[in-house]
């Protein structure tokens, strides 16, 4: 079984890392029990069985607002009767629990195959600069909405940052760091190379940083998940980065008269684009920037496209495919 574990490895000559975003697990549309994500997860690694079958080298990360924004809400709604947990325990936690639901998913799915490549999860802390601006200004919303009052309250208490997203509309806001390393890479690529599955840096991962002496020490905040994966494929050295979202393709001129799918598109293109504002500040110019960021250290291309046309995106004849000049 070794023997051929190592031949098996051998013919794989491509490496992809594939970005699922939390809303693929639990649709906006749903309550998210853990039947329904559970259910999405199957139906979104039916189609991850497509590199699989080619014999890719498949590292996987994803998403987890949906998931993190469910367990602030339980922190919220019992903090008077148990203590709250810090924002890095609860991102960990979700890391937990949507890594083992796409592993079990996912080796099931091998097993029917009958392939015994193996499935695994980790725990990633993402390394930040302990002077990262965005350490001294947060701006990234997150949890419930309160009044004034009860947010000036709740701040007091917890010593939360909070400010008014809309008129009368008051939200804890945490930091959002760059990503500059990630914790067991090295051990990630290894596996990647062996022709293991792994599944890491969910939800952008646990921002962490060096004390003085060395130690690590978590934050409270929410690492970009796209930074992240776009870092995770430049690390285990991909050939190929596969983002995964609520649409097919992504366009120009969005919802207007000029309208205009982009099937393929050059570096050069799609950063004319970007400095045109084409793309939406919190939904594509992120994913963008990670697409460029990626091809720009390593990668040969990138494809942008929904679960449902990935088959056929993986065969070049759906989704955007963004490649190098």
């Amino acid at each position: 079984m070794f023997d051929s574990a190592i031949i098996q490895v051998r013919k794989m000559k491509k490496t992809v890392i594939i970005a699922l975003g939390g809303n693929a697990i639990s649709p906006k549309n749903e309550s998210g029990t853990i039947e329904q994500q559970f259910k999405h997860t199957r139906e979104s690694l039916k189609a991850v069985m497509h590199f699989v079958r080619l014999n890719y080298n498949i590292c996987i990360t994803h998403g987890n607002g949906p998931q993190v924004g469910a367990e602030l809400s339980k922190n919220e709604l019992s903090m008077n009767i148990i203590p709250p947990l810090p924002l890095n325990v609860l991102v960990a936690n979700t890391q937990g629990a949507i890594g083992y639901m796409i592993q079990q998913s996912l080796q099931n799915a091998l097993y029917m195959e009958k392939t015994n490549r193996e499935v695994v999860t980790f725990v990633s802390q993402m390394k930040i600069d302990k002077d990262d601006i965005s350490l001294k200004n947060p701006s990234k919303f997150i949890g419930k909405v309160f009044s004034e009052k009860e947010a000036f309250d709740l701040s007091k208490k917890y010593g939360w940052t909070i400010k008014e997203q809309e008129t009368g509309q008051w939200r804890r806001v945490v930091p959002s760091p760059n990503p500059l390393y990630i914790f067991n890479g090295k051990s990630i690529k290894h596996l990647v190379d062996f022709g293991t599955i792994v599944i890491a840096g969910g939800g952008g991962g646990i921002p962490s940083y060096n004390t003085e002496n060395g130690s690590l020490k978590g934050i409270d905040g929410v690492v970009d998940k796209d930074k992240t994966a776009a870092l995770l494929g430049r690390i285990i050295r991909a050939n190929e980065y596969f983002i995964i979202t609520d649409v097919d393709n992504i366009f120009i001129n969005y919802k207007t008269d000029k309208q205009k799918k982009i099937n393929k598109a050059k570096v050069s293109e799609v950063k004319q684009w970007l400095e045109e504002g084409q793309f939406g500040v919190g939904s594509m110019e992120p994913k963008i920037k990670s697409a460029l960021y990626f091809l720009k250290h390593h990668g040969k291309k990138v494809v942008i496209t929904s679960i449902d046309k990935l088959k056929e995106a993986i065969n070049g004849n759906a989704g955007t495919q963004i490649i190098k000049d």
